[in-house]
């Protein structure tokens, strides 16, 4: 009775959601820990970070408290935890090493393929299917053009013949 309830359960996916989110929480608790701590060693208002890394406060706010509504994504987040270091004086790539993990277990969970997310255009996939359309498509203009050709000269052999 569980496998066929666990074949046919739809939240399969959700609870996985759930341990990644839950994982992903904790290294942002982390990052957060460490950059109050470092910003208070040096005495630091949130203001005053802001201006020394040219990083909007909001976004240092949210950093620090670990709210992950204004905290930028991966890509953009990468480079503000770079100056955060460079402005903190942390030791290079505390604070990369943990969003690096971040960026690994979402590769993971992004390997599926859908076919309504298929791009024909941006993607290796459509590519080669733009390819193997075009090769077709040369095939068979040139096997009907051969066919043709022959047809049209033994028309002319005929005529050729007729007329002699």
């Amino acid at each position: 009775m569980n496998i066929l309830k666990n074949l046919f359960l739809l939240n399969k996916k959700s609870e996985k959601n759930k341990d990644l989110i839950s994982g992903l929480v904790d290294q942002y608790i982390e990052i957060s820990k460490l950059v109050k701590e470092a910003r208070m060693q040096q005495n630091l208002t949130v203001k005053e970070l802001s201006y020394i890394s040219k990083i909007p406060e909001r976004i240092i706010n949210s950093i620090e408290n670990n709210n992950k509504n204004i905290r930028p994504d991966y890509p953009f987040i990468r480079s503000i935890l770079i100056k955060l270091e460079e402005c903190l004086l942390l030791k290079k790539n505390t604070l990369l090493d943990l969003a690096v993990k971040e960026r690994k277990i979402l590769k993971k969970e992004g390997k599926k393929f859908v076919f309504r997310k298929f791009d024909l255009i941006n993607t290796w996939q459509g590519s080669l299917l733009y390819f193997f359309i075009l090769v077709l498509t040369i095939f068979l203009l040139k096997r009907y053009f051969i066919l043709n050709v022959n047809v049209i000269e033994i028309q002319n052999i005929e005529n050729q013949i007729i007329d002699k």
